[in-house]
C-alpha cells in the first residue's frame, strides 16, 4: 500500500471532487461531508493515541512500580496486536489514517515495554535483561522496515492488484479479496483477538492487587476515546463507487472489532479504577486505633 501514491497531477481520479488538502496529504478522495468527517475524526484519534501513553510514562517515573501495576501479558498482547495491525493494515489495503496510527502505536508500545523491564531490572536485577533488550530492538527494526518493504512491493506489483485506496474507482458491489488482502485480513483478525485478550491479564492483575495504583487512568481514557473516534472514522467513510456498504464493512471488520470491541473491556478497567479508588479512600479514613 502506498499512502500518497497519486500526486496532484492525478487529481482526476476523484471524479466527484475532493478537498485538495486531504488529497495532497493523505491521497484520499473526500467527496462529501462524510468523508471529511472521517478524516477529521481519524486525525483526532491519532492525537488521542499519541497522547495516551505520556501520562503513563509520567506515572511510571513518579511511582517506580510499573512492573507491579501493569501486567506483562497485557503489554505483550498489546504490542502483539499493534504489530499485527501494522502488518495487516498494509497488506489489506486499509485507510492511510489506520496505517499512520498503527506505526506510531507500535513504537509507543516498545517504549512502554522498555520502561516495564527497566523498573523490573531495578527492583530485581536479572541476567536476562540483555536478551530482552535485543528482542525489543529487533521488533523496533521490524516495525520500521515493514512500511518500506510494503511500499516497495506495492510499487512493483501490478496496478490492478496492489493499488492504493482510490475510493471512487469503479468496483463491483461485492469487492473481491486479493491474495494480499486475504493475508492482511487474517493478520488483522489475529490482532483483534490479541487486543481483546490483552485486557484480561490486566483486569486480573487489578483484581488480585485490589488496586490500580501505579496505572494512569488517562492511558485507558484516551485509548477509549481514540478507539471510538477511530472506529467512527472507518464507518463514516463512503464505500467505493459500486461497492456495497456490507462489502466495505467486511473488508474493515477486523479493525472495527479491534477498536470498538475492546471498549467493553476498557470499561471494566474503568470500573475497577472507580471501585478500588473508593476502597482506598475509605481505608485511609479509618482510625488508626479502635475507639
Amino acid at each position: 500500500m502506498v499512502w500518497k501514491k497519486l500526486g496532484s497531477g492525478n487529481f482526476s481520479n476523484c471524479p466527484n471532487g475532493s478537498r485538495q488538502w486531504i488529497w495532497d496529504v493523505f491521497g484520499e478522495c473526500a467527496q462529501d461531508g462524510w468523508d471529511e468527517a472521517s478524516v477529521g475524526l481519524g486525525l483526532i484519534s491519532i492525537f488521542c493515541f499519541a497522547a495516551s501513553t505520556f501520562p503513563q510514562y509520567i506515572k511510571a517515573c513518579k511511582t517506580g512500580n510499573m512492573d507491579q501495576a501493569l501486567s506483562l501479558w497485557f503489554l505483550l498482547g498489546w504490542i502483539g496486536g499493534d504489530s499485527c495491525n501494522l502488518i495487516g493494515s498494509f497488506l489489506a489495503d486499509q485507510l492511510p489514517l489506520q496505517t499512520y496510527t498503527a506505526v506510531y502505536y507500535v513504537l509507543a508500545d516498545l517504549l512502554m515495554l522498555s520502561l516495564y523491564f527497566h523498573y523490573k531490572s531495578k527492583r530485581r536485577p536479572s541476567a536476562s535483561s540483555a536478551p530482552i533488550n535485543s528482542v525489543l530492538f529487533f521488533i523496533l527494526g521490524m516495525a520500521c522496515i515493514t512500511p518500506l518493504l510494503s511500499r516497495t512491493g506495492s510499487v512493483a506489483a501490478p496496478r490492478e492488484v496492489f493499488q492504493g485506496r482510490t475510493l471512487l474507482s469503479v468496483e463491483p458491489a461485492s469487492k473481491p479479496f486479493t491474495r494480499q488482502e486475504i493475508i492482511g485480513f487474517v493478520i488483522g483478525s489475529v490482532s483483534s483477538l490479541l487486543y481483546l485478550l490483552s485486557r484480561l491479564p490486566q483486569i486480573r492483575t487489578n483484581f488480585l492487587r485490589k488496586s490500580t495504583q501505579g496505572i494512569s487512568y488517562s492511558l485507558f481514557a484516551l485509548v477509549m476515546l481514540g478507539n471510538t473516534l477511530y472506529g467512527l472514522s472507518v464507518l463514516l467513510k463512503n464505500p467505493e463507487v459500486g461497492q456495497s456498504e456490507g462489502s466495505y464493512v467486511l473488508h474493515h471488520l477486523p479493525w472495527l472489532v479491534g477498536s470498538l470491541g475492546v471498549l467493553l473491556l476498557d470499561t471494566i478497567i474503568s470500573i475497577q479504577f472507580l471501585v478500588y479508588r473508593k476502597a482506598a479512600t475509605s481505608s485511609e479514613r479509618q482510625p488508626l486505633l479502635p475507639s
